[in-house]
C-alpha cells in the first residue's frame, strides 16, 4: 500500500441533510456518479469521476444536523500521534481516532481559528483515486481570521515548509511537502461577513468554469466570487443549495504570470 506523505490532502466528504439532493446537484455540476450507500457506515456514499473515487456524501446521524460543509482529510501515518500534536499545538479534537472497518482510521479536528479538517490513516482506502481531472479534487485553502496562529499550528502538526505569496493585495501562504505545494492559507478580510467562520475551501476541477457556474446557479447554488482568471486557472467560489462552500476551477484556462514567492522562516 502506498503511504501518502504526512499532511497530504487525501480525501474529502460532506454531510448533507438531504443527501439525495446533494447527489443530484453534484452529479449535474461535476458529472459525478455514485456507488451504493454503505448502510453499515451510516449510508456513506462514494462519488466517482469517470469511475475513479473522488469524494463522498453522507446523511447526518440523528442529532448531528449541522450546516453542510466539505471536510478535507490530511494524511497521517499514525492518527493517535497526529491528534496528540493537534492538542499540543492549540487545536481542538472534535472526534477522537476511530477505526472505519478495514478502510482506515479517521479523526476530526479544528485549528485554532476554528477551521475544521479531518485526519486519515489509510487502510484499504488510500484516498483520492484521481486528482486534477474533471470532477476530481485539485486544491484547497484554509481561510482564517488568525493567520499567524494558523500557520504556526499547521507547521507544528505536519512537516510543512511555508512560502509567502509576494503580493501586497493578499496575505496568502503556501504549505509545501518537499517541493510540492499541497495546501494554501488565506487571511479572511473585511469582505467576509463577521458571522462567517474560518473554514477550508475545497476546489474541484471542471472542463469549463463558466458552464459549471451556470449549471450550479441554475440548480440553486449561490455564486460568491468569480469567475476569475488567474495563472493557475479560471475559477469561481460557490455555495451549494444546502450551504456547503466549494470552488470550481478550469486548470486549462490560465492568464497572467505566476506570482513570486519567498520562504517563511
Amino acid at each position: 500500500m502506498a503511504v501518502q506523505p504526512e499532511g497530504t490532502p487525501c480525501w474529502t466528504d460532506a454531510m448533507f441533510g438531504d443527501a439525495e439532493a446533494a447527489k443530484d446537484f453534484y452529479g449535474e455540476v461535476l458529472g459525478w456518479t455514485f456507488g451504493e450507500a454503505q448502510s453499515e457506515y451510516g449510508n456513506y456514499t462514494q462519488a466517482y469521476a469517470n469511475g475513479k473515487a473522488v469524494a463522498a456524501v453522507v446523511p447526518p446521524m440523528p442529532g448531528q444536523e449541522e450546516q453542510s460543509a466539505w471536510c478535507l482529510y490530511l494524511a497521517s501515518q499514525d492518527t493517535a500521534a497526529t491528534v496528540s500534536r493537534i492538542r499540543d499545538a492549540g487545536g481542538e479534537v472534535l472526534m477522537e481516532p476511530m477505526e472505519v472497518g478495514e478502510f482506515g482510521t479517521m479523526a476530526l479536528a479544528a485549528e485554532p481559528s476554528g477551521a475544521v479538517f479531518g485526519v486519515w490513516q489509510a487502510g484499504t482506502h488510500e484516498g483520492f483515486e484521481a486528482r486534477g481531472v474533471p470532477g476530481a479534487y485539485c486544491w484547497a485553502e484554509v481561510f482564517t481570521r488568525d493567520p499567524e496562529r494558523t500557520d504556526a499550528f499547521f507547521r507544528s502538526v505536519f512537516p510543512y515548509r511555508v512560502q509567502r505569496l509576494e503580493d501586497e493585495a493578499v496575505d496568502f501562504h503556501m504549505y509545501n511537502l518537499g517541493e510540492e505545494t499541497v495546501l494554501g492559507r488565506m487571511r479572511m478580510g473585511e469582505e467576509f461577513p463577521p458571522e462567517v467562520p474560518s473554514y477550508v475551501n475545497v476546489y474541484f476541477t471542471v472542463e469549463d468554469c463558466d458552464a459549471a457556474v451556470a449549471k450550479a446557479t441554475e440548480k440553486g447554488a449561490i455564486l460568491r466570487f468569480g469567475p476569475m482568471d488567474s495563472p493557475f486557472g479560471r475559477f469561481a467560489a460557490l455555495s451549494d443549495p444546502q450551504g456547503a462552500s466549494f470552488s470550481v476551477i478550469d486548470l486549462t484556462t490560465t492568464k497572467g504570470e505566476m506570482p513570486k514567492t519567498s520562504e517563511v522562516d
